[in-house]
């Protein structure tokens, strides 16, 4: 994606022959890696999240697993599914007419860009589901959960 936001502005800015279908994949990839990625960061823990009493002393793991239970209850799971159900006509109807870009020189297979709305969201729907099995695992268990493999940024231990 670098390369290509790279080749673009050098083509815009030295040779004055901007592209409107490169300008176009770099939006189409960035929303691929933002849609696709989502899932992914949240196994790893890397989303944002108010971390001032969630990781103070006060919050022992229970207490964690309950925040992390009640949050995928009632703000994760009703949100991936109002973007789930919410997008399936948005996306058929894409499919259906076969969209493009309506920008001359655009790229012509919108809806496959379309498409990764439902499943990025349906990604992190599952994972947002492992999340809360793992709280309550944690809830009905009376141990502290094993370490995770990887630190909170993200880092392999």
């Amino acid at each position: 994606m670098v390369l290509i936001i790279g080749f673009d502005v050098a083509m815009r800015y030295l040779f004055q022959a901007g592209s409107v279908g490169l300008q176009e994949l770099e939006w189409h990839l960035f929303a691929l890696v933002f849609l696709l990625g989502a899932g992914y960061t949240f196994k790893h823990d890397g989303h944002v999240r108010v971390d001032i009493f969630y990781h103070s002393r006060h919050m022992d793991s229970r207490r964690r697993a309950w925040v992390d239970l009640l949050g995928g209850l009632f703000l994760l799971l009703p949100f991936c599914l109002l973007i789930i159900i919410s997008s399936l006509p948005f996306v058929s109807s894409a499919f259906t007419i076969g969209e493009g870009s309506p920008d001359p020189g655009g790229l012509p297979y919108r809806f496959l860009l379309k498409a990764a709305i439902p499943l990025g969201f349906s990604l992190l729907l599952l994972q947002g589901v492992a999340h809360m099995l793992r709280s309550v695992q944690i809830l009905l268990s009376h141990k502290a959960p094993p370490p995770s493999q990887t630190d909170h940024d993200g880092a392999q231990r």
